[in-house]
């Protein structure tokens, strides 16, 4: 049936086992891992189910960092039909090999963790189905062993197709699915999907035995219908579908009396395209769940619509709601929960807590008792303002956390516009005086009243966006990454209507052939930071400290208008990808990824004090940053990985290590 699945040439040692070439079976080295060492592997995209990014080594250290050194690099140029260049990839590292995707075309390789040698590659062909998938990122796979030899890795195509691999050799399991291959299509509870209309840019999450799988679709529909993002767990022996779970509710199912005129049936999105987390003690999966069909315009599905905007708690075995809190309710900002949430064990008061914590695009943490749901400080349903919208009903109240306080700027006002110089700020106001001006639960507008349509902060990106957070669970503070770039005009698009918005044009500064912002001589509307890094400690929900999570762009350094001016240090216009381990905090520039300026970002890869922020080594990377970096040992050496890549400049994973 699957005649374009194939294992390619295998180019270098197995760990064990056999290589496969052609028809030989050839007997493979075994690379020595650090098995023996606590945190010497890297098992899941997060690091661990909690999804901390955190690692306990510390043979890389404030004294050594200055040495770091790149000890390989693997590219991507020859996997694919064209250049990667916008590699968000985080690979897993299991006694010492590396597994990860490579290439449009999700080819899946593994690669000696000592060398970066490419060990096996596997590529399956999908045709127009892989072409026209929603999604061509991706940003990981899964991987499982039942403990006595049985090791498999588990990815999902962009044409969303779930396949299993056996570790060893790269060839697909023969008793899951359709030899090694579900097609998840199928087995959905809706009708046969079109091609283009779902897949998947983030890699299941394995919890016991049971894959739990998510969906990424195209954000703004064509109509108010769309493919629904159900939820599923799979046998990760078998791929046989245990469960699915309607996170846009079935008639009789809870929920189900919260999307008003029949509104469930045909209301699409709804899925969990970012990365997951889990609880392998308690059995739990936590999935953070997007904004339904379409992302700005909520006319086609009056009330709360559940499970949309969400963090839901699941039985792993079973795939039953454990527990839910919805996020945003009536969601018109395409304010996805856009990362894992992050699990830690704090104490607060005296009182020990099993703590989940979702970081949202709204720049607010929430944080729950991770067992029952209930929040560990008050989350108070505050009143905002009502949609002026044509039959757009919007909730009288939005949930706001009272701990932790926001991590980003949450309004856009005339205080928020660049002061550098008056000049700049007169000629700021002066173009922003044509837009309504709000903040995070103002509703979209349509031009009316003289006025362009809406400006705010934060924008549709964050905040936090798909980078997320991590967390060192020695101390419970986390550590997030946003941005602050104004957003807008928001766009009320009507399904089946022309936009009716003209979007303000990106201006070229003087001397610059580079269009760069609407704003006063192409620079950024709003004052700097434009990028965070802020530490909150989760056992007193205070924050800790923030920095910019970069310098100042040197375009920004070297614009006339700037000439003689102080700037401060400004940060860079991208969520800085984050590693936690025991002795340091690493943190990336970005590389204008997902929905973010393409200048944006930088090559540089920080090493920062855990406690105050402070930068304590810069290290230059071939490209900027695109995946978040982890962290590993072998051989009593510890290796730091991380994506590069950018315009013109195709991905590639460079490790890095001390001599």
């Amino acid at each position: 049936m699957f005649k374009n699945a194939r294992v390619a040439l295998t180019l270098g040692l197995l760990c064990s086992g056999v290589l496969a070439i052609g028809p030989l079976a050839i007997k493979a080295a075994e690379p020595a891992a650090e098995t023996t060492s606590s945190g010497a592997d890297w098992r899941y995209y997060g690091s661990d189910a909690f999804s901390t990014k955190y690692s306990p080594l510390a043979r890389i250290n404030r004294d050594n960092v200055k040495n770091l050194k790149i000890a390989w690099r693997w590219k991507s140029e020859n996997f694919g039909p064209r250049p990667e260049f916008n590699m968000e990839e985080t690979p897993l590292m299991v006694d010492g090999v590396l597994y990860f995707m490579a290439g449009t075309r999700r080819v899946a390789v593994a690669a000696d963790a000592v060398t970066g040698e490419t060990l096996w590659m596997y590529r399956f062909d999908e045709g127009r189905r892989g072409q026209l998938a929603p999604r061509a990122n991706h940003r990981g796979v899964a991987y499982w062993t039942d403990g006595k030899g049985d090791k498999r890795i588990t990815l999902i195509t962009a044409g969303y197709h779930m396949i299993q691999l056996d570790a060893t050799t790269g060839r697909p399991v023969e008793q899951f699915g359709d030899k090694g291959i579900v097609d998840l299509y199928k087995d959905f509870d809706q009708p046969e999907p079109e091609d283009g209309r779902i897949g998947s840019s983030s890699p299941p999450i394995i919890v016991g035995d049971v894959v739990v799988v998510g969906a990424a679709m195209e954000s703004i529909a064509a109509s108010k219908a769309n493919v629904a993002g159900f939820v599923r767990g799979y046998n990760v022996r078998t791929g046989r579908r245990e469960w699915i779970f309607h996170t846009v509710p079935r008639p009789g199912e809870f929920g189900y009396d919260t999307w008003k005129n029949g509104s469930a049936a045909y209301t699409g999105n709804v899925g969990v395209w970012t990365t997951k987390s889990a609880d392998p003690e308690l059995g739990y999966v936590y999935l953070p769940v997007e904004t339904p069909t379409n992302d700005f315009y909520g006319v086609d599905r009056p009330g709360d619509n559940l499970f949309s905007e969400s963090l839901v708690c699941l039985d792993a075995k079973t795939g039953k709601r454990v527990w839910h809190f919805q996020l945003i309710h009536h969601g018109i900002w395409d304010y996805d929960a856009p990362a894992a949430p992050i699990l830690l064990n704090i104490t607060v008061k005296g009182k020990p807590i099993k703590a989940v914590a979702q970081v949202t695009k709204q720049a607010f943490v929430y944080v729950f008792d991770r067992v029952t749901g209930k929040p560990v400080w008050p989350i108070k349903e505050v009143r905002v303002p009502k949609s002026k919208i044509p039959g757009e009903v919007t909730s009288p109240t939005q949930p706001y956390p009272s701990l932790p306080a926001p991590f980003d700027v949450q309004n856009f006002t005339e205080e928020s516009v660049i002061d550098f110089t008056p000049e700049l700020r007169a000629e700021a106001l002066r173009m922003i005086a044509d837009y309504d001006l709000g903040g995070v639960f103002t509703p979209p507008t349509l031009p009316a009243n003289g006025k362009k349509g809406l400006l705010k902060l934060p924008a549709t990106t964050g905040g936090a966006n798909w980078q997320g957070g991590g967390a060192d669970p020695e101390t419970g503070i986390i550590y997030v990454s946003s941005g602050t770039t104004v957003g807008g005009p928001v766009a009320v698009r009507i399904p089946g209507q022309p936009s009716a918005f003209e979007q303000p044009k990106a201006l070229t500064p003087p001397g610059d052939n580079q269009p760069r912002f609407f704003g006063p001589q192409g620079l950024p509307l709003v004052k700097p930071p434009y990028g965070r890094i802020t530490a909150i400690d989760l056992n007193t929900g205070q924050h800790v400290w923030m920095v910019a999570n970069a310098d100042t762009p040197e375009w920004i350094k070297n614009h006339p208008a700037l000439k003689g001016v102080n700037i401060p240090r400004t940060g860079s216009f991208e969520h800085a990808g984050l590693l936690v381990t025991k002795t340091l905090l690493f943190a990336g520039e970005g590389a204008g990824l997902f929905a973010t300026p393409i200048f944006s970002g930088g090559n540089k890869l920080r090493a920062m004090d855990k406690a105050t922020g402070e930068i304590i080594h810069d290290f230059e990377l071939p490209a900027n940053q695109t995946g978040i970096p982890m962290t590993y040992a072998v051989r009593g050496r510890q290796f730091i990985v991380v994506a590069v890549g950018g315009v013109g400049k195709p991905g590639e994973l460079v490790a890095l290590a001390v001599d």
